[in-house]
């Protein structure tokens, strides 16, 4: 007997699932609508994290125009503000990869009807489908592997992250005013008892015999999601539950044990750091500001004033340590050293690490003026490993992890 069963995707009949529908699709959507906009406002502060208008050694982002008119001030406190946006973004963003990929698979029937456009307002709904699909895609995909420190993409993760996140939410909210209502819609029917439409191209006129429900396939979705949120919400935290972020990574090299066993991002081997250069009789900070330059040796910093303060690392990549108890002095105590008594300017901060993009970084007056940031020279009781930063390294609350600069050979303050 022939098969006479259609072969094109282009084909209402090929697709024969039962679990199609505007219900399940609704679900996914609803639940991606309330993700997918906190994943963009926790994005848009981690960028405005950086200060990027403060200085082009922190803006990675060039040209970027309107897109920047939300930046302001990162402030200092709380001192675990960017652990906690940042947390929420990374570990959400893995959390609703199966919702992301069980709404993709809902509406793939849709990506191949026929005629590619019924009309200008279709054709550009189909575009604006596109956008969203291939931006939804670019952006998990483009996190995951910066997340799994194994970033593949060429160009920097950056600003192909921030102008792809730009794009994917204009398609995204394009797409959530068209779609919105008639999903609410669709919930509340199915919650009244009485069925959804089935004209949205989404049922399949054919459907096979149904193996699992469509709640029960929801069960599933919700089940991976919860099964990636265990094994990666951990990596934001020490303790017993930094043992269940089996897929995520704990932020580098192993950092052993003892005061200084907390995580590591790069390594003292990896930033090209010259032991010889961090010897005790060779290292010289130098700083920098209105009435001049002055070198301190680290015997000359040890006998400022000190102070602590127990400040947390908090990574782009979503680990974040706890609070560590560092010890040093003040960058505000510096900036008087070197004419800027009472209220402090911005600093830019070089380090002795030879590559990489954030060998330089810029502070802004509020950070450096913050009592509990630091240049800091000892950690938990004893001097910094290499690994950490020694001989010095700086420490702001609330500051994303690769602006607490390892290694500092220089502080220049006033306008960058």
């Amino acid at each position: 007997m022939r098969d006479h069963s259609p072969r094109l995707p282009t084909s209402p009949g090929f697709w024969r699932s039962p679990l199609r529908g505007p219900w399940f699709t609704s679900v996914l959507g609803l639940v991606l609508l309330v993700g997918i906009t906190v994943l963009f406002v926790t994005g848009l502060l981690s960028y405005a994290a950086y200060n990027p208008g403060l200085s082009p050694v922190n803006d990675k982002t060039p040209d970027k125009g309107i897109l920047g008119f939300y930046l302001f001030a990162w402030p200092t406190g709380p001192h675990w503000l960017y652990r906690l946006t940042q947390g929420v973004h990374v570990t959400l963003g893995v959390t609703l990869i199966p919702v992301l990929l069980a709404k993709l698979w809902s509406v793939v029937p849709k990506l191949f009807a026929l005629p590619p456009a019924r009309s200008l307002a279709h054709a550009l709904e189909r575009i604006s489908l596109l956008l969203l699909v291939g931006g939804a895609l670019f952006e998990f995909v483009t996190g995951v592997l910066n997340v799994q420190l194994d970033y593949l993409f060429p160009g920097s993760f950056y600003p192909l992250h921030f102008y792809g996140a730009w794009v994917f939410f204009a398609a995204f909210v394009a797409h959530a005013v068209l779609k919105a209502p008639a999903a609410v819609r669709n919930v509340r029917r199915m919650r009244e008892g009485r069925e959804a439409p089935t004209g949205e191209g989404l049922t399949a006129p054919r459907p096979d015999s149904a193996t699992v429900s469509r709640r029960g396939a929801l069960w599933f979705v919700g089940g991976g999601s919860l099964l990636l949120f265990g094994t990666t919400a951990g990596r934001s935290f020490d303790g017993p539950l930094r043992h269940t972020a089996l897929l995520a990574p704990h932020g580098g090299a192993d950092p052993g044990s003892g005061p200084n066993g907390f995580q590591i991002n790069k390594t003292a081997a990896y930033a090209g750091i010259d032991r010889t250069e961090t010897r005790e009789d060779a290292w010289r900070l130098v700083v920098t500001g209105r009435s001049g330059t002055v070198r301190l040796s680290r015997a000359e910093l040890l006998e400022l004033p000190q102070h602590s303060a127990a400040l947390p690392i908090a990574c782009v990549e979503g680990w974040s340590t706890s609070d560590q108890w560092w010890r040093g002095v003040r960058l505000r105590d510096l900036a008087a050293l070197v004419g800027h008594d009472g209220d402090p300017p911005d600093v830019l901060v070089e380090s002795l690490q030879r590559h990489g993009a954030f060998r330089h970084a810029a502070l802004r007056a509020n950070q450096v003026a913050d009592p509990r940031s630091l240049l800091a020279l000892r950690v938990n009781g004893e001097d910094l490993s290499p690994d950490h930063g020694y001989p010095a390294r700086i420490i702001v609350p609330a500051a994303p992890g690769v602006l607490n600069t390892k290694w500092v050979a220089r502080l220049k303050f006033g306008d960058l």
